[in-house]
């Protein structure tokens, strides 16, 4: 679609004379030959490219009005005005101010529209599992059992190629994949293609066992009740008497031990039993699982000078995570897990913990108000799962957690904090480190008091946003307050994340002297800003480039979330999510003035070829073309609105 696309006029951007138009504050500064009205760059979309408009229309306003912004919410000025109050300079004057203000804030008008019809006639897993065992629940199984009715029934596929078939050979949702011409046989039986690889094995999953003994709350947490009883009465924590035994926990290799103390060995508290026989060994012998390690002897987290994708919540998921990787991130971290769920075995909590062989440095983030709870929740994950470091949350500024005392209110609760922290920091055998923000409020900085005392409370890394909570996203990074906060810190490594777009924004980053850099909104906006970065240049990609990047995610996000239709539409939804932040994206080609800059938004304009100029789309519809380029047509009564909509440009 891209190639045979019309390409925009040079005489589209406008009428007049070229010095009169002025580029407006907070707009990216886009070469006139490429500028169009908001009428115009719709009327462009809808024709697929193939009619151009005429000269008339196309002429830009020298007053500048007919840069028509987005449908979003309008940017708030570093001054603190908004656009919203100029009504001179507003693109439709005319419009309710009730409905602008509407727009605003928190979005809770959302709609959460579950897909119920997916549920119906849905095959039993034992058929789609192939298992040779019969149904376990027989009569009262409430899934289809006839393999028959369910195809009469079954949408028709979206292609004729099944990722998970073609890459590993097997696909195992069978009948069910919405790919599955491409690997079912004559009779209905599913394909094996012999010779390729096995799927890689995700990691950091949940085993039923575990998820069952949290349900019941089996699970015994002798670590962290004792360094909590340590904290409550004011002592330091120290190390258990335990830490010199092998410890064999209920959920650390055999999860379906109730009591862990019926695991080990008879022998006294103070002795280690010796090997009854000969013991083959694969490698160096070491005392690792025999004596634990004490808080300074932990492995230290090396990662000075790399990059480090933040964690993204909705967005950062696992098949955006490899897209990262795949441009150059070195430091990937899980999404926010709120670790009362992550205790009560809640399944959507425990995917965001999962963690695909690609990430070598890999951590996972949680978020909560209190010490037990946290303490308990990082036991839990020290014993089952394989992670490089934990990083507790204490930049979240959504009301949901703040009004609990979780995300930001932690630092204005430094007693709490300070349980948290010592309390974590002796049941982990891995490094713990901490996100936080300047402060709550706008001219109250808080950062350079806490981050000493995080010193010395023991945490190994501390990464430092440069806005508060109250700003939000309505200023500018403070990068001359965490210049500061690296002296304070020290001699603890201080990452600094914030409006980091292009390799001259992370140059200047790392003149402050901050150990490393986090990018958050820039990946999600141009992903290859690793690899530009890392290569020191400006990457004028291609939009048939970016539509691969784009195919790539799809293609990761079927093996992760499956190919059956639950699949499929889930993939679809983060695809949509991150298309939402994608539009905002303006080619290197199409700039008067290098770089772009993380608080400026684009304006309409016309890209060089069609697939640039649908990207460049504010609104869901377009998104979902995209979206069924890649995955085939949307379900009927398919309904699609960001979770981030009202907060766009906030």
């Amino acid at each position: 679609m891209a190639e045979g696309a019309v390409e925009a006029p040079a005489e589209s951007g406008g009428g007049g004379d070229p010095g009169a138009i002025e580029p407006e504050r907070g707009v990216a500064s886009i070469k006139l030959q490429y500028l169009t009205t908001k009428e115009h760059f719709h009327e462009f979309l809808e024709a697929k490219g193939q009619e151009k408009p005429s000269q008339e229309t196309e002429a830009g306003d020298p007053a500048g009005n007919d840069l028509a912004e987005p449908e979003a919410k309008r940017i708030r000025l570093e001054d603190g005005q908004t656009e919203d109050g100029q009504t001179e300079e507003a693109v439709e004057p005319r419009e309710q101010p009730q409905a602008q203000k509407r727009a605003r804030g928190q979005n809770k008008c959302r709609p959460h529209v579950k897909p119920t019809h997916y549920d119906k006639n849905r095959l039993c897993p034992s058929l789609v599992q192939e298992s040779a065992a019969k149904c376990f629940y027989g009569d009262r199984c409430r899934f289809l059992h006839d393999v028959g009715r369910y195809l009469e029934t079954k949408p028709a596929d979206l292609g004729p190629h099944c990722v998970l078939f073609e890459t590993f050979g097997r696909c195992p949702y069978g009948v069910t994949c919405r790919f599955a011409g491409a690997h079912l046989g004559p009779e209905g039986q599913n394909l094996v293609k012999e010779g390729l690889a096995q799927a890689p094995p995700v990691r950091n999953g949940l085993d039923k066992v575990l998820q069952q003994q949290l349900r019941k709350r089996k699970i015994h947490f002798k670590r962290a009740e004792q360094a909590l009883r340590q904290l409550s009465k004011g002592q330091l924590p120290g190390p258990t008497p335990e830490a010199t035994v092998p410890e064999v926990m209920e959920a650390e290799g055999a999860p379906g031990q109730d009591n862990c103390d019926a695991q080990q060995a008879p022998q006294g508290p103070g002795t280690v039993a010796p090997p009854s026989g000969p013991l083959r060994t694969c490698g160096p012998l070491t005392d690792e699982d025999v004596v634990r390690l004490q808080p300074c002897e932990k492995k230290r987290l090396d990662i000075s000078g790399k990059l480090y994708l933040a964690p993204l919540t909705t967005c950062g998921n696992l098949p955006f995570r490899r897209v990262c990787k795949r441009f150059g991130a070195d430091v990937t971290c899980g999404e926010m897990a709120v670790c009362i769920n992550l205790l009560q075995g809640q399944t959507s909590e425990w995917a965001l913990l999962k963690r695909h062989p690609c990430e070598d440095v890999f951590g996972v983030q949680l978020e909560g108000a209190f010490p037990d709870t946290m303490t308990k929740c990082a036991e839990l994950l020290n014993r089952t799962i394989e992670v490089d470091f934990v990083d507790i949350n204490v930049g979240c500024p959504i009301d949901l957690v703040y009004k609990k005392g979780g995300g930001c209110a932690l630092m204005n609760r430094s007693a709490k904090f300070q349980q948290i922290v010592r309390g974590m920091n002796q049941v982990l055998d891995v490094p713990l480190t901490v996100k936080l923000r300047t402060g709550v409020h706008e001219r109250v900085n808080l950062a350079h008091r806490l981050l000493p005392e995080l010193r010395d409370w023991g945490a190994a890394l501390v990464t430092l946003h440069g806005r508060s909570r109250e700003q939000r996203y309505t200023r500018l990074a403070d990068w001359r307050y965490i210049e500061q906060c690296v002296t304070a810190a020290s001699p603890m490594p201080l990452f600094g994340n914030g409006d980091i777009l292009s390799y001259e924004d992370a140059n200047r980053a790392m003149q402050t002297g901050v150990a490393g850099i986090m990018i958050a909104r820039g990946a999600l906006l141009k992903p290859w800003l690793f690899t530009e970065i890392k290569e020191q240049r400006h990457w004028d990609i291609s939009s048939s480039e970016r539509l691969d990047i784009l195919r790539d995610f799809a293609h990761y996000g079927l093996e992760h979330w499956g190919s059956d239709t639950q699949g499929v539409e889930k993939t679809r939804r983060f695809l949509l999510e991150w298309l939402s932040f994608l539009c905002r994206y303006v080619p290197v080609g199409l700039l008067e003035r290098l770089p772009q800059r993380i608080n400026e938004r684009p304006p309409y304009y016309l890209g060089r070829d069609y697939l640039e100029t649908l990207m460049a789309s504010q609104k869901a519809a377009d998104w979902i073309r995209i979206s069924e380029m890649l995955l085939g047509p949307v379900p009927p009564n398919f309904v699609f609105l960001p979770k981030h909509k009202a907060n766009a440009y906030k």
